[in-house]
């Protein structure tokens, strides 16, 4: 590590469960981010500022004034441009260091190549298709990934490694009808309490990385901002039947 870099992870390296090794397995690890909204804004800064040396960003979206409530990874003179693009400047301005990968398309054309190449996947999207196929793909191509999902004051996350605990799909199924479902632009959402989520999902990338404490592994983390509480909820194990993971219960 150079001296610039010791300097600017001083109080991880400081952590006696980080140190200069952790600090060097960050700096060799690499993240891909799906979405680059709300979640995608807290979780990927913290990534960066942390020294994660990879990230990957996926999005097709551009910026628009109605993001930034809660997308703080933009600003005002970046509406109108690819989100990825204004999500690599502001990492840019931070973290030097870190080497940006930008996908403008993530379908189930590509996402099994994507994610092949990274050691943790953060699912920051707003659609239940996309968090389904990230699942799926992620189940398939035995990664671990971050789930999160929030609308008004409530937010939501789990995390998935193989072999430990079930998958989005055991808990959630189907995606729901769409006349059914809750977003941002129908309900709104507190940009703070996204940021909590998403600060939440860098925490779960870098514990994973480090192999320290206790990931959110068969479990669901709820947060409601009006209250200020948290609950954490024991999931069943994973379902024999569910078509993504089931065949990995099966004797």
């Amino acid at each position: 590590m150079t001296n610039e870099q010791l300097e600017r992870y001083s109080r991880n390296i400081l952590l006696k469960d980080v140190g200069i090794k952790g600090q060097q397995n960050l700096l060799s690890s690499k993240v891909l981010v799906i979405g680059a909204g709300g979640l995608s804004s807290a979780a990927t800064m913290y990534l960066a500022a942390a020294g994660i040396g990879t990230i990957g960003m996926a999005d097709k979206d551009k910026v628009e004034l109605s993001n930034l409530n809660r997308q703080i990874i933009h600003n005002t003179n970046r509406v109108g441009i690819d989100k990825t693009e204004s999500a690599k400047q502001t990492i840019n301005e931070l973290n030097p260091d870190i080497k940006i990968n930008i996908y403008n398309e993530i379908s189930s054309k590509n996402i099994s190549e994507i994610i092949s190449q990274y050691d943790f996947v953060i699912d920051a999207t707003d659609n239940f298709e996309t968090k389904f196929l990230i699942n799926d793909a992620c189940v398939a191509g035995d990664k671990p990934f971050s789930h999160a999902g929030i609308v008004g004051f409530q937010g939501q996350l789990m995390t998935y490694v193989p072999g430990k605990g079930c998958c989005y799909r055991c808990v959630f199924k189907e995606p729901p009808n769409k006349d059914c479902v809750s977003s941002c632009s129908k309900d709104g959402v507190l940009g703070a309490a996204v940021g909590v989520i998403g600060c939440m999902q860098a925490t779960e990338a870098i514990k994973y990385i480090l192999g320290i404490g206790e990931l959110l592994t068969g479990h669901l983390l709820t947060y409601n901002a009006l209250t200020a509480e948290f609950r954490k909820v024991k999931l069943p194990p994973p379902d024999k039947n569910c078509p993504a993971c089931g065949h990995l219960t099966k004797i």
